[in-house]
């Protein structure tokens, strides 16, 4: 029976698909692409890094070899004698695995024939086994290679992609004409494309400086933060909260400000490295610096009203995926199907992030968080345990053994998480010297209320008594209550001074006295009101003895009285007792983080770590050439795929931290090379490219690529020059998209909450986006032709034009320069010969069209425009070919 348990791999193949199989003619099968796919997902679960039942091994030829507790697994040259090979076929008491579907008869028949040719290894002779995944280990910087077309290498990133080219016989197709390359390169950098200005000066610079200068213009623009940015908050998960009606149930109100801090720090070029420490652990890296606290927006996203345990789930998932491009959800039920990732590392995991919590911050100006605020993360409960749930159900924890954080025993490192000691301003915000500020000014702003209220029931010609009995009271109140938060304030700034003042607990107890002497006050206002509601409400009923509404009041006030009262009393007892205790201006949190999560992000956001440039590297690149080096962009792991130019991705990811994790540098490196500067047509491309390469994953050529849905609204405005370049801020109404002109990314993006415009050309999905979608459906073509956005910017545009060419009167064909100038302002490009025929045919006939009244055509129709159409049907029928290249291909693509 101990053979049973060799490997949970094993199935049942029908006798006639092996028969079948045994017949078929042997080609050569190898580990790597051929035997190690079907063990990864039949068997690794129990005989892998992370579980070996039986001690046995199957991810290595060399495991394989040595086998279990039942000795070798496979005889070399015999399947039929190989207990890997009688599992899967069933012999012998063997049916593995015990669970799931049985492999195929291909699938059994690639073992056998691998067994059978030897068990050949991919291995060369005198190597040792490497059982670790390429991505678990440390990437090291390769040798550039030397190529024969050299000429064409301008940087290192071409001569790994010529490599390749040499390799598999393949040709790269010409650059990309200048203007071309200018606009990709624009797009690319700050999401907007050139103006004619722009484009103008570019191609008149001959320089070799040209290119380069160019680029850095746009690296220096603050427009390349809100581009990225974008990128990045589709990685990082970024929402505005969502809920029901006002409820919140997912994210929270002020995320904006993760938003800004994203922008802000793209455009200062902070690292990589410093981005990921602060998203998950500045509020105990950086306690002090709110702008840095922030970035813990990436946490505070994961917030869910209803489960906490669907929180972390969460966060442990969407945390391991976007920096370390590895999937730890399945782990949470048991071991990962896949990757060396044990149950038991997933909820060491969840240890990192149980005692975190979240918490809005006072901003400058305005009292009330629910109105603006800083949401942030914090640990709130150091003495939470993590406990493993069985088969991953929450209802069910293994009370047994409590886990402590750690990362898989893949990584094979113990970090050392060291507690935090806090400042005593992020423990208790109030200590701010702008809240106490603002708490000194708003009691003397109630002093003065008062005493002009006090001053009008005096001036008044017959004052009543009682009025101004009231006034005093209040003025009273509000007096003692401004000299209490004083005294509270120096009581506050003495305690928390390092080291404490030697008045400290003097004037402890002056701010405990003042503020009982203040709630005295305070009571005495609310009896005397009491006493006045009391008497309006005998009144009341003397005048109307049967009314029962009367006779509640009269109730309701007479409790009232008793209550105020009895709350004086207590207030006047109290000041005949000694204390030194008094409130605090606001809430105190605990004083000390775990550190936890700081341990976390520093061996994330470490050099030594295998993963984390790798996956940030590769999402920079797949938003330059629209295909990724790595496919499954969060899944680096055994299911994942392989890179397709695996020396280029290391050699990047060490470029990348070596100069200090700048991802300007890996930006300015790839669009100044021959391998972005290619053009995207086949056009011209060697006839054996396309047959050899047809999806070009070797890069012979460049991909076009749709525009990404903010990038299209973006770019209607800014062609037109209505955009609205206001950075930063509070987001904006998801409704106000098509009359208002802010960039895409400052409108409200949320679960039940986005912009139609941009869910129709496949916005960001708020769940997960780690790639996005490019769908081509009707409705798209229907948004752009029908939108009052673009029927709006039609009509600006031109009139824009239209002005310019009757200020300078330079052609004596007004419709071929008006042709011109629009390719140009709106395509980035002239018009071809067929093209310039085209409309200028089209221009005669719409303004004659117009002008008998026959009609207009279907671009001059749909949703009702900001701006009204030109009366002058010569004008019209300009509005109505803007309209049309906006709808043009060559508008929403970047080739």
């Amino acid at each position: 029976m101990t053979r049973l348990f060799i490997f949970s791999f094993a199935l049942l193949a029908c006798s006639n698909g092996l028969a079948a199989a045994e017949n078929e003619t042997a080609e050569q099968a190898e580990f790597a692409r051929d035997v190690k796919p079907i063990l990864v997902k039949r068997c690794f679960r129990c005989h892998s890094s992370v579980k070996q039942e039986s001690g046995f091994r199957l991810d290595s030829v060399a495991a394989i070899m040595k086998g279990g507790e039942s000795g070798p697994a496979i005889v070399p040259g015999s399947s039929r004698e190989s207990l890997l090979f009688q599992a899967v076929t069933g012999s012998d008491l063997l049916q593995m695995p015990p669970e799931g579907e049985p492999l195929t008869a291909k699938e059994i028949d690639v073992l056998r024939r691998w067994i059978d040719q030897g068990a050949k290894s991919p291995l060369t002779a005198g190597a040792t086994a490497e059982p670790v995944h390429w991505a678990f280990r440390q990437p090291a910087r390769p040798p550039v290679p030397k190529v024969a077309n050299g000429q064409w290498v301008l940087n290192p990133i071409d001569a790994f992609v010529a490599d390749q080219h040499q390799q598999r016989n393949l040709t790269p197709v010409p650059a990309a004409p200048k203007h071309v390359w200018l606009r990709r390169v624009y797009l690319d950098l700050i999401g907007l494309p050139p103006t004619p200005e722009e484009m103008q000066a570019f191609l008149a610079d001959e320089s070799d400086a040209a290119d380069v200068a160019a680029v850095n213009r746009l690296l220096d623009s603050p427009h390349y933060g809100e581009r990225w940015g974008r990128h990045w908050m589709d990685v990082w998960r970024y929402s505005d909260w969502s809920g029901y009606k006002q409820e919140i149930r997912n994210s929270q109100p002020h995320i904006w400000r993760w938003r800004d801090w994203i922008v802000q720090s793209l455009n200062e070029d902070k690292g990589y490295d410093r981005m990921v420490l602060e998203m998950l652990a500045a509020d105990e890296i950086a306690p002090d610096d709110h702008d840095a606290l922030r970035a813990t927006g990436f946490l505070v996203r994961n917030w869910y009203k209803f489960n906490r345990h669907a929180w972390l789930d969460n966060t442990i998932d969407h945390t391991s995926k976007a920096f370390l491009g590895v999937t730890f959800g399945c782990a949470r039920c048991h071991d990962h199907m896949y990757d060396p990732i044990s149950q038991q590392d997933y909820f060491r995991f969840r240890a990192f992030f149980e005692p975190h919590n979240v918490r809005t911050d006072r901003v400058p100006g305005v009292e009330d968080t629910t109105k603006d605020g800083l949401p942030r993360a914090y640990d709130a409960d150091t003495q939470t345990p993590t406990y493993l749930f069985v088969r991953g159900d929450e209802r069910r924890p293994d009370k047994e053994q409590a886990f402590g954080p750690g990362l898989p025993t893949v990584f094979g490192i113990e970090l050392a998480v060291i507690p935090v000691s806090l400042p005593p301003t992020a423990y208790y915000p109030s200590l701010r010297p702008f809240v106490q500020q603002e708490t000194l000014d708003k009691a003397a702003a109630d002093v003065t209320k008062a005493e002009t209220a006090l001053a009008q029931a005096k001036q008044v010609e017959s004052p009543k008594q009682d009025a101004v009995a009231l006034a005093e009271k209040v003025l009273a109140s509000a007096t003692a209550d401004l000299v209490a938060v004083r005294a509270r304030i120096e009581a506050d700034i003495a305690r928390f001074a390092t080291p404490p003042k030697e008045n400290a607990s003097q004037l402890r107890r002056s701010a405990a006295q003042a503020e009982r002497e203040s709630a005295c006050r305070k009571a005495e206002e609310e009896s005397l009101r009491a006493e006045q509601s009391l008497t309006n409400a005998k009144s009341a009923t003397e005048i109307s003895p049967d009314d029962k509404k009367a006779a509640d009041a009269f109730a309701a006030a007479e409790k009232q009285l008793a209550a105020a009262r009895k709350k004086l009393e207590e207030a006047h007892d109290a000041l005949d007792k000694p204390a030194d205790k008094y409130s605090p201006l606001g809430p105190m949190y605990p004083t000390t983080s775990s550190g936890r999560r700081a341990a976390l992000a520093r061996w994330i956001a470490d050099k030594q770590n295998p993963l984390t440039a790798r996956v940030s590297v590769n999402h920079i690149w797949l938003r330059h050439f629209g295909t990724p080096l790595v496919g499954s962009v969060f899944e680096f792991g055994l299911n994942g795929q392989p890179p397709t130019h695996p020396e280029l991705l290391d050699w990047l990811a060490v470029e990348l931290m070596d100069k200090n994790w700048s991802m300007k540098h890996v930006h300015r490196m790839i669009v100044t090379s021959n391998t972005y500067r290619m053009q995207s047509s086949s056009d011209q491309a060697h006839a054996e490219n396309v047959r050899i390469d047809p999806d070009n994953r070797s890069l012979w050529r460049m991909n076009a690529r749709r525009m990404e849905a903010e990038v299209v609204r973006d770019s209607v405005l800014h062609v037109a020059g209505q955009l609205d370049t206001t950075m930063g801020g509070p987001e904006l109404s998801e409704d106000s998209g098509l009359a208002t002109h802010r960039r895409s990314l400052y409108y409200r993006h949320a679960y039940e909450k986005q912009m139609t415009f941009l869910k129709l050309f496949d916005a960001a999905n708020v769940e997960e986006c780690y790639r996005r979608s490019e769908s081509v459906i009707p409705q798209q073509a229907l948004a752009l032709a029908n939108s009052p956005l673009a029927l709006a910017q039609s009509r600006v545009l031109a009139k824009r034009l239209s002005d310019s060419l009757a200020a300078h009167k330079t052609e004596t064909n007004a419709s071929a320069a008006f042709v011109i100038a629009a390719f140009n302002h709106i395509l980035g490009r002239p018009p071809t010969t067929d093209e310039q025929t085209e409309c200028e045919t089209f221009l005669a006939e719409q303004t004659k069209r117009l002008a008998d009244k026959t009609g207009l055509t279907a671009f001059t129709s749909g949703a009702a425009s900001a701006v009204k159409p030109s009366a002058d049907p010569q004008q019209r029928a300009r509005e109505n070919l803007v309209h049309v290249l906006l709808n043009h291909n060559d508008f929403v693509t970047i080739r």
